[in-house]
């Protein structure tokens, strides 16, 4: 990434000392920077913090403040005075996360660790100030939670790599964010950042702790998932993945990671199966392991088997060339996880008994902001239209059983036509 592509990224003054910070990184691969922790508090740095997690809108951590509270309440000025004195009079004390837990779709929950809203705009503070030395530094096989990289380039990257493998590692790391050891992580950050008062921070933000149901507990090893500065701490950490195997091990494979998910793309079985010894290895020396479960070994020469990765599944399908020869060509298709999910969504959206009292054009409106995202994502190739046609279908039908909900008919699933009908180039078509 070059520096004007970062310097895109934000605005004014704080765009300016990123560009800066980039620019002396990448000219310089072993230089550790000293003198960081006051561009942490400068007030340009605090007020773009604050815009990017106000913009967020999320909840608030154990001491229940909220976005709007310090909006309409409490003052944003007053809110971002006092972060700036407590940080550069060394008050600053981080908060423990509050644990809360989300469905991941299989019956299984996802554990998060929320920070307090200051905690929030300090961390991203220090995000921003850190994250140009550390772009330098990271490989072009990583895609998540970076600037200007996102998961269709991931995907993009994986259809490339397709056309000369047959084989495929499909690996996941068991427990990654909880189980990620600290003084590792801190071994690494130390690498470019030499700033105390910074790595104390950082570390004070490990060691803040969980709170969950009113009971305390210790956090000393993982980062918190959930906390603003947890990916680009993450990818500090598997960034000795990526260089390990692209200086060592690229011979065997072309890796493509996404945060904690990536896949190997091989050429042969015998590269792929060696290719999870080197895994374990590398897994080993960061004290990790890989799931046994979700890991796999997946043959893609033709359409027999597929992996699922960033939502979708991979797969090599069938197409017919001239003279009437069949290649198979690897293409993208909403995974049965995701499909699932978005049929959840559209269902609780169009379901819920206070949405009774809209228009059905009124529905419409805020179904579409919806489908529009799920057709920026998922509409990847021609082939995914097959899937998504399918959703559309649910959209219709539970828009039907709205329809007749609101005027208290007996038969939910009548009147379909009418809908289509009254729904036409109103609703976003996501096969289209």
């Amino acid at each position: 990434m070059n520096a004007g592509k970062l310097a895109n990224y934000t605005n004014g003054k704080a765009q300016r000392l990123r560009s800066t910070l980039y620019l002396c990184a990448k000219e310089s691969p072993t230089r550790r920077f000293h003198a960081l922790y006051d561009k942490i508090y400068r007030p340009d740095i605090l007020a773009e913090a604050w815009k990017r997690v106000k913009s967020k809108n999320g909840s608030g951590g154990i001491d229940r403040q909220t976005i709007d509270e310090i909006v309409y309440d409490y003052g944003e000025r007053e809110f971002l005075n006092e972060l700036y004195l407590e940080l550069k009079e060394n008050q600053f004390r981080p908060n423990p996360v509050r644990r809360t837990y989300i469905s991941k779709g299989n019956g299984k929950t996802r554990p998060l660790g929320i920070p307090t809203i200051k905690d929030r705009v300090a961390q991203m503070a220090t995000k921003l100030v850190l994250e140009p030395i550390f772009e330098t530094d990271f490989q072009d096989c990583s895609y998540g939670f970076r600037p200007k990289r996102n998961a269709h380039q991931a995907i993009a990257k994986i259809k490339k790599a397709s056309k000369k493998s047959a084989w495929v590692v499909d690996a996941d790391i068991k427990g990654y964010f909880d189980n990620i050891n600290q003084d590792k992580l801190m071994r690494l950050v130390k690498m470019r950042i030499s700033d105390r008062r910074v790595l104390k921070l950082i570390r004070k933000w490990l060691r803040a702790g969980i709170m969950e149901d009113g009971h305390f507990r210790d956090s000393v090893t993982g980062v918190p998932q959930g906390g603003v500065i947890s990916p680009l701490l993450s990818n500090i950490y598997l960034n000795v993945l990526d260089s390990l195997w692209n200086k060592k091990f690229a011979h065997l494979g072309q890796i493509v990671r996404y945060a904690d998910d990536f896949v190997i793309m091989c050429s042969t079985k015998q590269q792929a199966l060696e290719s999870i010894q080197v895994l374990r290895g590398i897994m080993k020396k960061l004290n990790l392991t890989l799931s046994p479960e979700k890991s796999r070994l997946v043959n893609i020469w033709d359409n027999t088997d597929g992996f699922d990765f960033l939502g979708l599944h991979h797969r090599k399908f069938p197409i017919l060339i001239k003279g009437g020869y069949k290649i198979h060509v690897m293409s993208h298709i909403p995974s049965k996880k995701a499909m699932k999910k978005m049929r959840e969504k559209i269902k609780e959206y169009v379901g819920k008994n206070n949405k009774l009292s809209l228009d059905i054009e009124d529905l419409i409106i805020g179904l579409n902001r919806k489908l529009q995202g799920f057709k920026n994502y998922y509409l990847t190739s021609p082939i995914a239209k097959k899937w998504l046609n399918r959703i559309d279908w649910y959209v219709l039908e539970r828009l039907t059983i709205f329809w007749n909900r609101k005027r208290n008919k007996r038969h939910k699933h009548s009147k379909m036509g009418e809908v289509i009908e009254m729904t036409k180039y109103k609703l976003v078509k996501l096969a289209s």
